[in-house]
């Protein structure tokens, strides 16, 4: 007989798995749900919903992956892609991730110098060397972990005072009820959508939840992760409300304005410390999973992938490098940012095939941890949404790009019966690999 969970292991669990919820609440999100609100009002709200939901059951696959054959998601990967295509696949595997961090770290540092912005206006150019000289030094010295917890408990306050906010405003709750579980798409929101859906389910954190379940047991691992995710979950739909108080165009200032009026001066300086922590801590993040992504796809006995092996150090470099270059140029931090988040978007759907393939493969799980059929239709639906929503803003910028009008109504149908012919033939090879 299963063992049941004390009061004790859950809140321990819980505890342990908010490194997933701490690592997607950074300035992506922020940006991006409250981008969502300031434009479309509550109508958004299901993205996040649905989002919150595919994270719990992505995330649990990838932990239930290693619990249950000892091996990460990487290294998963490494065994089942063998032969002729192995090196193909896993350069794109790992060249995805480090693309997607390398976006979402342009993204970081441009929150995290918002933030200080925000309290103390000080050079931008000036704060982000100095924000990108210290994640350097602590990524190579591999001291971030007690320096991320202290600014993830920035970062759940920050939190606390989005839910403070929210719980206060005078919402519609018919629009928001509404809103939470009828899917809408307003004309321009696609790229928010996608970008929701992004800045929620991180590819990277696929790799993170593997690579921290060992010890774990599956029963207190699925606890932790629901638990945690959905908190955060609930912290990104907050933002997203708040987010519906800001008249006018969404900026960083802005929604200070409307915390400030909501809750005084002081919650306006906790946002400003919060995106700097959130910013400054998922600076640290992406760079380290993405360079543990590697390592765990190529680093089987090769000592140059180790945390002080020279092949490990370039990834993250790379990534801190292309965040910094970015943070510098002068652009303008809120297109970016949504952007990063979309990005990762795109780049979702394929990096979940590659898992959807891992948990139904009996070489490598034993079957009592194959999927069940509802999170193989789970996974497949979060595949079909983001490849339709990918190909439609794609379709846009071609478009765009050429000047050539789109014709949105003659399109649609089209790309809807490519993701489901394409989604009928994922199902059609889980049932052979089942079946062999």
């Amino acid at each position: 007989m299963a063992k049941s969970l004390t009061l004790k292991s859950k809140f321990l669990s819980v505890l342990f798995w908010s490194i997933i919820s701490a690592a997607f609440i950074g300035p992506g999100t922020i940006t991006t749900a409250a981008s969502a609100g300031a434009s479309f009002k509550e109508a958004l709200v299901w993205a996040l919903v649905f989002a919150t939901i595919a994270t719990v059951i992505l995330q649990e696959a990838a932990a239930r992956i290693t619990i249950a054959s000892g091996l990460s998601l990487g290294e998963a990967i490494a065994k089942r892609y063998q032969g002729k295509s192995s090196l193909a696949i896993k350069l794109f595997i790992v060249g995805a991730i480090v693309f997607g961090g390398a976006a979402y770290q342009a993204g970081n540092i441009l929150g995290a110098t918002s933030g200080i912005a925000l309290i103390f206006g000080l050079n931008i150019k000036l704060v982000t060397t100095v924000i990108a000289v210290i994640c350097f030094f602590l990524l190579w010295g591999g001291n971030a972990q007690s320096l991320a917890k202290f600014m993830g408990i920035m970062v759940a306050l920050m939190g606390l005072v989005f839910i403070g906010v929210a719980i206060n405003l005078d919402l519609d709750i018919i629009k928001l009820i509404k809103g939470s579980v009828i899917p809408s798409i307003p004309p321009g929101s696609d790229l928010i959508i996608i970008g929701l859906i992004g800045t929620t389910i991180v590819p990277y954190n696929l790799f993170l939840a593997s690579g921290i379940s060992r010890g774990q047991e599956l029963k207190e691992m699925r606890f932790g992760i629901t638990i945690a995710v959905i908190i955060g979950g609930i912290i990104s739909i907050a933002i997203l409300l708040v987010g519906t108080s800001i008249q006018g165009e969404f900026s960083f200032q802005a929604l200070h304005m409307a915390l400030e009026d909501k809750l005084g001066p002081w919650a306006g300086i906790m946002l400003g410390v919060g995106l700097f922590a959130a910013g400054f801590t998922s600076s640290i993040t992406a760079p380290l999973a993405s360079a543990i992504t590697a390592q765990s796809i190529f680093g089987q006995n090769n000592s140059q992938w180790s945390n002080t092996g020279r092949k490990y150090r370039l990834v993250w470099i790379f990534i801190l490098a292309s965040g910094f270059l970015v943070g510098i140029s002068g652009l303008r931090p809120i297109p970016v940012i949504i952007m990063a988040q979309a990005i990762n978007g795109f780049l979702l759907p394929f990096i979940t095939i590659f898992l959807l393939i891992i948990v139904n493969d009996k070489s490598i799980l034993p079957v009592s941890a194959l999927n069940s059929n509802f999170s193989n239709v789970s996974m497949l639906l979060v595949v079909g949404i983001t490849i339709l929503f990918g190909a439609r803003n794609m379709m846009k910028a071609f478009s765009s790009a050429l000047d050539i009008p789109l014709q949105e109504n003659i399109i649609l149908p089209y790309l809807s019966v490519a993701s489901l012919l394409f989604i009928g033939y994922l199902l059609y090879k889980i049932m052979r690999l089942r079946r062999n």
